[in-house]
């Protein structure tokens, strides 16, 4: 835990400064409650060509929710680093525990989701959740292997979603050519 202490207190010496303490509140602000991927994941769910990964992001980030930080997250009840160490920070303070983090968590999940639609949107969303992943040990929410459980859980998450995902696209194939067989006597 010394070298992930001495990693948050380096950025906060060498690279924390008021400008970039106004972006990084901004960029975890579209992380909090995952609300910007939420919201992406409606707007894709509304057009019939974005609806299958609209669908893909809606169980990734509901699996992400639960598994992160419904189960894990209570689990391992790792105190945040700004409690631990006593140091001062400039957001709210967050109510959960830290480990995994939420906010890489749902943001790597989207992104990834993102990705598997389309390429060059997907690189943008996956330079979003990182600055987002950054902006939380920036403001000393976080831990360096938060960040890291978080990103690993997403892949996990996302990988379990894609398959649940391909078998709910399946049966309903399934079922519909079931009905074409029927009705076309």
């Amino acid at each position: 835990m010394q070298f992930e202490f001495n990693l948050l207190m380096f950025l906060r010496e060498n690279i924390s400064n008021p400008i970039l303490d106004k972006v990084m509140i901004f960029i975890t602000s579209l992380g909090n409650g995952g609300l910007f991927w939420i919201v992406l994941t409606f707007v894709m769910l509304i057009f019939k060509k974005t609806r299958k990964t609209g669908v893909f992001m809606l169980i990734t980030l509901t699996l992400g929710y639960i598994m992160g930080n419904l189960v894990i997250k209570n689990i391992f009840a790792r105190t945040r680093p700004y409690v631990a160490y006593n140091q001062p920070i400039i957001i709210p303070p967050p109510a959960e525990y830290s480990f995994p983090s939420g906010h890489t968590l749902s943001s790597f999940s989207a992104a990834l989701c993102v990705f598997s639609y389309k390429k060059q949107f997907g690189v943008l969303a996956i330079i979003l959740a990182t600055l987002i992943a950054f902006s939380r040990m920036y403001l000393f929410v976080h831990y360096p292997t938060d960040i890291i459980g978080g990103i690993i859980l997403s892949l996990f998450v996302v990988f379990l979603s894609k398959i649940l995902l391909n078998k709910i696209y399946s049966h309903h194939i399934k079922k519909f050519k079931n009905l074409d067989k029927k009705y076309k006597c």
